[in-house]
Protein backbone atom coordinates (compact mmCIF):
# COMPACT_ATOMS: atom_id res chain seq x y z
CA UNK A 1 0.00 0.00 0.00
CA UNK A 2 1.39 3.38 -1.01
CA UNK A 3 -0.05 6.75 -0.06
CA UNK A 4 -1.58 6.88 -3.54
CA UNK A 5 -3.39 3.57 -3.11
CA UNK A 6 -4.40 4.66 0.38
CA UNK A 7 -6.72 7.25 -1.16
CA UNK A 8 -7.84 5.05 -4.03
CA UNK A 9 -9.43 2.52 -1.65
CA UNK A 10 -12.59 4.54 -0.96
CA UNK A 11 -14.01 8.03 -1.40
CA UNK A 12 -14.89 8.32 2.31
CA UNK A 13 -12.34 7.51 5.02
CA UNK A 14 -13.82 7.42 8.53
CA UNK A 15 -11.19 8.12 11.19
CA UNK A 16 -11.91 7.03 14.75
CA UNK A 17 -9.91 6.21 17.85
CA UNK A 18 -10.02 6.30 21.61
CA UNK A 19 -10.20 9.84 22.98
CA UNK A 20 -6.74 11.34 23.28
CA UNK A 21 -5.08 9.17 20.63
CA UNK A 22 -4.99 12.02 18.09
CA UNK A 23 -7.75 11.13 15.61
CA UNK A 24 -8.34 14.79 14.69
CA UNK A 25 -4.62 15.25 14.03
CA UNK A 26 -4.55 12.06 11.96
CA UNK A 27 -7.58 13.29 9.98
CA UNK A 28 -5.68 16.47 9.17
CA UNK A 29 -2.52 14.56 8.26
CA UNK A 30 -4.43 12.29 5.87
CA UNK A 31 -6.11 15.26 4.20
CA UNK A 32 -2.77 17.05 3.90
CA UNK A 33 -1.15 14.01 2.31
CA UNK A 34 -4.03 13.74 -0.16
CA UNK A 35 -3.58 17.41 -1.07
CA UNK A 36 0.17 16.91 -1.56
CA UNK A 37 -0.74 14.27 -4.13
CA UNK A 38 -2.96 16.70 -6.03
CA UNK A 39 -6.28 15.57 -4.60
CA UNK A 40 -9.09 17.74 -3.27
CA UNK A 41 -9.63 16.65 0.32
CA UNK A 42 -12.48 17.57 2.63
CA UNK A 43 -12.22 17.09 6.39
CA UNK A 44 -15.72 16.61 7.75
CA UNK A 45 -16.17 17.23 11.47
CA UNK A 46 -19.21 16.72 13.68
CA UNK A 47 -20.55 19.30 16.11
CA UNK A 48 -23.17 19.03 18.83
CA UNK A 49 -26.68 20.36 18.03
CA UNK A 50 -26.72 24.14 18.32
CA UNK A 51 -22.96 24.31 18.89
CA UNK A 52 -21.14 27.42 17.69
CA UNK A 53 -17.69 26.38 18.79
CA UNK A 54 -16.04 23.00 18.91
CA UNK A 55 -12.49 22.57 20.32
CA UNK A 56 -11.75 19.97 17.65
CA UNK A 57 -12.39 22.45 14.85
CA UNK A 58 -9.94 24.93 16.36
CA UNK A 59 -7.35 22.17 16.77
CA UNK A 60 -7.70 21.15 13.13
CA UNK A 61 -7.41 24.73 11.89
CA UNK A 62 -4.29 25.38 14.00
CA UNK A 63 -2.66 22.35 12.44
CA UNK A 64 -2.80 24.22 9.13
CA UNK A 65 -1.70 27.54 10.65
CA UNK A 66 -5.16 29.08 10.94
CA UNK A 67 -7.05 30.35 13.97
CA UNK A 68 -10.38 30.09 12.18
CA UNK A 69 -13.31 28.40 13.89
CA UNK A 70 -14.82 26.00 11.37
CA UNK A 71 -18.50 26.20 10.55
CA UNK A 72 -21.04 24.69 8.19
CA UNK A 73 -19.62 26.43 5.12
CA UNK A 74 -16.39 24.89 3.87
CA UNK A 75 -13.17 26.70 4.79
CA UNK A 76 -10.01 26.41 2.71
CA UNK A 77 -7.15 25.35 4.98
CA UNK A 78 -4.59 24.67 2.26
CA UNK A 79 -4.20 25.13 -1.49
CA UNK A 80 -1.26 23.62 -3.39
CA UNK A 81 0.15 24.60 -6.81
CA UNK A 82 -0.55 21.03 -8.01
CA UNK A 83 -4.28 21.55 -7.53
CA UNK A 84 -4.48 19.72 -4.23
CA UNK A 85 -6.58 21.39 -1.55
CA UNK A 86 -7.68 20.83 2.01
CA UNK A 87 -11.13 22.10 2.89
CA UNK A 88 -12.89 21.55 6.20
CA UNK A 89 -16.35 22.02 7.62
CA UNK A 90 -18.12 21.30 10.90
CA UNK A 91 -21.63 19.93 10.50
CA UNK A 92 -24.22 19.79 13.29
CA UNK A 93 -27.54 17.90 13.15
CA UNK A 94 -29.58 21.10 13.15
CA UNK A 95 -27.72 22.70 10.24
CA UNK A 96 -27.91 19.41 8.33
CA UNK A 97 -31.67 19.35 8.95
CA UNK A 98 -32.09 22.89 7.59
CA UNK A 99 -30.25 21.96 4.39
CA UNK A 100 -32.30 18.75 4.07
CA UNK A 101 -35.55 20.74 4.33
CA UNK A 102 -34.30 23.26 1.77
CA UNK A 103 -33.35 20.53 -0.70
CA UNK A 104 -36.83 18.99 -0.36
CA UNK A 105 -38.75 22.20 -0.91
CA UNK A 106 -39.56 22.94 2.73
CA UNK A 107 -37.84 26.29 3.23
CA UNK A 108 -40.88 27.77 4.95
CA UNK A 109 -40.91 24.97 7.51
CA UNK A 110 -37.18 25.38 8.19
CA UNK A 111 -37.62 29.13 8.74
CA UNK A 112 -40.42 28.46 11.24
CA UNK A 113 -38.30 25.95 13.12
CA UNK A 114 -35.42 28.41 13.33
CA UNK A 115 -37.55 31.36 14.36
CA UNK A 116 -39.43 29.37 17.01
CA UNK A 117 -36.27 27.93 18.55
CA UNK A 118 -37.57 24.39 17.95
CA UNK A 119 -34.88 23.38 15.45
CA UNK A 120 -32.67 21.63 18.02
CA UNK A 121 -35.69 19.80 19.46
CA UNK A 122 -36.78 18.45 16.08
CA UNK A 123 -33.24 17.52 15.06
CA UNK A 124 -32.80 15.38 18.19
CA UNK A 125 -36.37 14.20 18.83
CA UNK A 126 -35.98 10.67 17.44
CA UNK A 127 -33.20 8.39 18.75
CA UNK A 128 -30.58 8.14 16.04
CA UNK A 129 -31.92 11.19 14.18
CA UNK A 130 -28.87 13.43 14.87
CA UNK A 131 -26.58 10.71 13.52
CA UNK A 132 -28.61 10.08 10.37
CA UNK A 133 -28.78 13.79 9.61
CA UNK A 134 -24.99 14.10 9.76
CA UNK A 135 -24.36 10.83 7.93
CA UNK A 136 -26.87 11.89 5.31
CA UNK A 137 -24.77 14.96 4.60
CA UNK A 138 -21.68 12.76 4.39
CA UNK A 139 -23.50 10.54 1.91
CA UNK A 140 -24.44 13.58 -0.16
CA UNK A 141 -20.78 14.65 -0.36
CA UNK A 142 -19.72 11.12 -1.31
CA UNK A 143 -22.24 11.05 -4.14
CA UNK A 144 -20.99 14.39 -5.41
CA UNK A 145 -17.43 13.02 -5.37
CA UNK A 146 -18.52 9.88 -7.22
CA UNK A 147 -20.28 11.97 -9.87
CA UNK A 148 -17.26 14.22 -10.29
CA UNK A 149 -19.34 17.33 -9.77
CA UNK A 150 -17.57 20.72 -9.94
CA UNK A 151 -15.85 21.63 -6.65
CA UNK A 152 -16.67 18.20 -5.20
CA UNK A 153 -13.85 16.62 -3.16
CA UNK A 154 -11.91 13.62 -4.38
CA UNK A 155 -11.72 12.20 -0.87
CA UNK A 156 -13.73 12.95 2.28
CA UNK A 157 -12.07 12.36 5.67
CA UNK A 158 -14.64 12.06 8.45
CA UNK A 159 -13.26 12.98 11.86
CA UNK A 160 -15.70 10.63 13.57
CA UNK A 161 -16.62 10.39 17.27
CA UNK A 162 -14.23 8.59 19.59
CA UNK A 163 -14.46 4.80 19.63
CA UNK A 164 -16.72 4.85 22.68
CA UNK A 165 -19.42 6.48 20.53
CA UNK A 166 -18.33 5.61 17.00
CA UNK A 167 -19.99 2.18 16.87
CA UNK A 168 -23.32 3.57 18.07
CA UNK A 169 -23.00 6.52 15.67
CA UNK A 170 -22.40 4.26 12.67
CA UNK A 171 -25.04 1.75 13.81
CA UNK A 172 -27.79 4.37 13.94
CA UNK A 173 -28.87 3.98 10.29
CA UNK A 174 -29.51 0.25 10.77
CA UNK A 175 -31.48 1.01 13.92
CA UNK A 176 -33.68 3.46 12.04
CA UNK A 177 -34.25 0.88 9.31
CA UNK A 178 -35.64 -1.48 11.96
CA UNK A 179 -37.73 1.26 13.59
CA UNK A 180 -39.34 2.82 10.51
CA UNK A 181 -41.63 1.23 7.94
CA UNK A 182 -41.23 3.85 5.23
CA UNK A 183 -40.89 7.52 4.42
CA UNK A 184 -37.93 9.83 3.91
CA UNK A 185 -36.17 8.85 7.15
CA UNK A 186 -36.10 5.19 6.18
CA UNK A 187 -34.98 6.05 2.65
CA UNK A 188 -32.15 8.17 4.02
CA UNK A 189 -31.12 5.42 6.45
CA UNK A 190 -31.12 2.84 3.66
CA UNK A 191 -28.89 4.98 1.47
CA UNK A 192 -26.44 5.58 4.31
CA UNK A 193 -26.28 1.86 5.14
CA UNK A 194 -25.53 1.13 1.50
CA UNK A 195 -22.66 3.64 1.56
CA UNK A 196 -21.18 2.27 4.79
CA UNK A 197 -21.39 -1.30 3.49
CA UNK A 198 -19.67 -0.61 0.16
CA UNK A 199 -15.85 -0.75 0.55
CA UNK A 200 -15.38 1.17 -2.69
CA UNK A 201 -17.30 4.07 -1.16
CA UNK A 202 -16.36 3.96 2.52
CA UNK A 203 -13.70 2.45 4.80
CA UNK A 204 -12.50 3.03 8.36
CA UNK A 205 -9.07 4.07 9.63
CA UNK A 206 -8.50 3.31 13.31
CA UNK A 207 -6.15 5.42 15.45
CA UNK A 208 -4.37 4.24 18.57
CA UNK A 209 -1.33 5.04 20.63
CA UNK A 210 1.12 2.20 21.47
CA UNK A 211 -0.27 1.71 24.98
CA UNK A 212 -2.23 -1.13 26.54
CA UNK A 213 -5.67 0.44 27.02
CA UNK A 214 -5.90 2.21 23.62
CA UNK A 215 -4.70 -0.92 21.82
CA UNK A 216 -7.26 -3.10 23.63
CA UNK A 217 -10.06 -0.65 22.81
CA UNK A 218 -8.94 -0.44 19.18
CA UNK A 219 -9.06 -4.22 18.75
CA UNK A 220 -12.50 -4.41 20.37
CA UNK A 221 -13.83 -1.53 18.25
CA UNK A 222 -12.51 -3.11 15.06
CA UNK A 223 -14.49 -6.29 15.67
CA UNK A 224 -17.64 -4.35 16.59
CA UNK A 225 -17.45 -2.21 13.47
CA UNK A 226 -17.12 -5.25 11.24
CA UNK A 227 -19.85 -7.24 12.99
CA UNK A 228 -22.45 -4.56 13.75
CA UNK A 229 -21.88 -1.91 11.09
CA UNK A 230 -20.51 -4.03 8.25
CA UNK A 231 -17.91 -1.43 7.27
CA UNK A 232 -14.50 -2.34 5.85
CA UNK A 233 -11.42 -1.55 7.94
CA UNK A 234 -8.57 -0.05 5.91
CA UNK A 235 -5.66 0.42 8.34
CA UNK A 236 -4.68 1.30 11.89
CA UNK A 237 -2.55 4.34 12.61
CA UNK A 238 -0.16 3.91 15.54
CA UNK A 239 0.22 7.49 16.68
CA UNK A 240 2.88 8.86 19.02
CA UNK A 241 5.55 6.16 18.52
CA UNK A 242 8.77 7.28 20.20
CA UNK A 243 11.88 7.18 17.98
CA UNK A 244 13.98 4.23 19.12
CA UNK A 245 17.23 5.42 20.69
CA UNK A 246 20.29 3.16 20.87
CA UNK A 247 20.84 3.37 24.63
CA UNK A 248 22.89 1.10 26.90
CA UNK A 249 20.77 -1.72 28.41
CA UNK A 250 21.15 -0.19 31.88
CA UNK A 251 22.09 3.49 31.58
CA UNK A 252 24.02 4.74 34.62
CA UNK A 253 25.81 7.92 35.55
CA UNK A 254 29.27 6.33 35.16
CA UNK A 255 28.67 5.19 31.60
CA UNK A 256 27.21 8.53 30.61
CA UNK A 257 30.13 10.37 32.22
CA UNK A 258 32.61 8.43 30.07
CA UNK A 259 30.54 9.05 26.93
CA UNK A 260 30.29 12.76 27.76
CA UNK A 261 34.03 13.14 28.32
CA UNK A 262 34.74 11.43 25.00
CA UNK A 263 32.59 14.10 23.38
CA UNK A 264 34.37 16.85 25.29
CA UNK A 265 31.41 17.61 27.56
CA UNK A 266 31.85 18.04 31.30
CA UNK A 267 28.70 17.25 33.31
CA UNK A 268 28.10 17.41 37.05
CA UNK A 269 27.14 14.27 39.02
CA UNK A 270 23.60 15.64 39.42
CA UNK A 271 23.26 16.15 35.67
CA UNK A 272 24.63 12.69 34.94
CA UNK A 273 22.23 11.03 37.38
CA UNK A 274 19.29 12.91 35.86
CA UNK A 275 20.35 11.79 32.39
CA UNK A 276 20.69 8.19 33.55
CA UNK A 277 17.19 8.27 35.05
CA UNK A 278 15.85 9.75 31.81
CA UNK A 279 17.60 7.03 29.81
CA UNK A 280 16.10 4.26 31.94
CA UNK A 281 12.63 5.79 31.55
CA UNK A 282 13.08 6.09 27.80
CA UNK A 283 14.13 2.44 27.50
CA UNK A 284 11.12 1.38 29.53
CA UNK A 285 8.75 3.39 27.31
CA UNK A 286 10.36 2.01 24.14
CA UNK A 287 9.93 -1.56 25.38
CA UNK A 288 6.29 -1.00 26.41
CA UNK A 289 5.47 0.52 23.03
CA UNK A 290 7.19 -2.31 21.15
CA UNK A 291 5.20 -4.91 23.11
CA UNK A 292 1.90 -3.17 22.40
CA UNK A 293 2.63 -2.67 18.70
CA UNK A 294 3.45 -6.36 18.39
CA UNK A 295 0.24 -7.30 20.24
CA UNK A 296 -1.78 -5.05 17.95
CA UNK A 297 -0.30 -6.83 14.94
CA UNK A 298 -1.20 -10.24 16.34
CA UNK A 299 -4.76 -9.35 17.30
CA UNK A 300 -5.69 -7.11 14.36
CA UNK A 301 -4.73 -8.13 10.84
CA UNK A 302 -4.53 -4.64 9.39
CA UNK A 303 -1.73 -2.59 7.86
CA UNK A 304 -0.08 -0.38 10.50
CA UNK A 305 0.91 3.20 9.73
CA UNK A 306 3.22 4.60 12.41
CA UNK A 307 3.45 8.30 13.20
CA UNK A 308 6.18 9.67 15.47
CA UNK A 309 5.64 11.37 18.79
CA UNK A 310 5.85 15.16 18.45
CA UNK A 311 7.49 16.90 21.39
CA UNK A 312 5.26 19.95 21.07
CA UNK A 313 2.32 21.06 23.18
CA UNK A 314 0.63 22.69 20.17
CA UNK A 315 0.81 21.14 16.71
CA UNK A 316 1.26 23.59 13.87
CA UNK A 317 2.32 23.42 10.16
CA UNK A 318 5.93 22.29 10.89
CA UNK A 319 4.63 19.31 12.87
CA UNK A 320 1.96 18.67 10.21
CA UNK A 321 4.72 18.44 7.58
CA UNK A 322 6.70 15.98 9.73
CA UNK A 323 3.68 13.77 10.35
CA UNK A 324 2.62 13.90 6.69
CA UNK A 325 6.07 12.76 5.55
CA UNK A 326 5.96 9.95 8.12
CA UNK A 327 2.54 8.77 6.96
CA UNK A 328 3.62 8.83 3.32
CA UNK A 329 6.73 6.79 4.14
CA UNK A 330 4.80 4.35 6.30
CA UNK A 331 2.20 3.74 3.60
CA UNK A 332 4.93 3.19 1.06
CA UNK A 333 6.58 0.47 3.18
CA UNK A 334 3.42 -1.58 3.64
CA UNK A 335 1.59 -4.11 1.56
CA UNK A 336 -2.18 -4.38 1.90
CA UNK A 337 -3.50 -6.77 4.53
CA UNK A 338 -3.64 -10.31 3.17
CA UNK A 339 -1.02 -9.69 0.49
CA UNK A 340 1.65 -12.39 0.09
Amino acid sequence: MTSTTLFSQARVLIVTGKGGTGKTTVSGVMANLAADEGLRAMVFQIGAPGARYEPGTAQLARLFGSDEVLGYEASVLKSNPNGGTVNARAVTPDTALVEYLHLHGMRRLSRRLVSSGALDVVATAVPGMPDILVLGKLKQMERAAAAGLPNAPDVVVLDAPATGHAVRFLQSPRGLLDATAGGPVRAQAQEVVEMLSDPQRCQVVLVTTPEETPVSETVETAHLLEERVGVRLLAVVVNGRLPVLALPPEPDAGQLGLMARELGVDLTPVELEAMAAAGRLRLERQEVQAVQVARLGRELALPQLELPFCFNADLRPPQLATLTDAMSAAAGRLAPAGAP
